[in-house]
């Protein structure tokens, strides 16, 4: 069985998490004995999700070695934090997937800058046919969103890539960020206007 402290290997990218009521209770049971400090739970809680939780990580590091130790980090603050998961504001699965997006999101944040955006460039190469000029145009407007984007709160970036990058829902986003729908929805749209404002200028 895994340590707490140190799950085992890598789990393979697939959906692993039992998706049926009884899957949910069998999820929600394993997670009250890890907060019972119980580590042959921990094994088989480990074993149902980390494919889960390892594709959603990786989705956002696009690093298997970034994304293996973030994985780990993750089952830690699990392991840790089991005993405060409460099934009357979230699913276990949501529970736990938030945990390992904003472990993900922090150690993206940790990473040069330059770093990021020279992948991002590569990533998203325009096509050949191009002429330097719009290549050019298409640069300096990244660089100006990356700029503007940089002039929020930095709860509130996150919160814009994770709802537009990621593909969060309004109720994924509340769970994360522990606040109501309505705030969430508050907030994104004064964001929003905050970044169209920026962009204008």
């Amino acid at each position: 069985m895994p340590d707490a402290s140190r799950p085992s290997s890598t789990p393979t990218v697939a959906p692993s998490t039992p998706a049926s009521s009884a899957g949910i209770a069998h999820i929600c049971d394993l997670l009250d004995r890890v907060a019972k400090k119980d580590r042959q739970a921990f094994a088989c809680l480990y074993d149902a999700t980390s494919a889960k939780l390892y594709g959603t990580v990786l989705r956002i590091l696009q690093d298997r070695g970034s994304a293996d130790d973030v994985l780990q980090e993750a089952y830690v603050k699990i392991w840790q934090q089991a005993a405060v998961f409460d099934t009357t504001r979230a699913s276990p699965i949501t529970w736990m997937v938030a945990i390992a997006r904003h472990l993900a999101i922090d150690e993206l944040r940790r990473q040069p800058r330059g770093v990021r955006e020279s992948e991002d460039i590569l990533e998203h190469a325009p096509d050949e046919g191009l002429s330097a000029q719009e290549v050019l145009h298409q640069e300096q407007n990244a660089r100006r969103l990356h700029q503007c984007l940089n002039t929020l709160e930095e709860n509130r970036q996150d919160m814009i890539r994770l709802a537009y990058l990621e593909g969060w829902s309004r109720a994924d986003l509340a769970t994360h960020f522990d606040q109501p729908v309505n705030t969430v929805k508050t907030w994104l749209h004064r964001a929003l206007k905050q970044l169209k404002g920026c962009l204008a200028s």
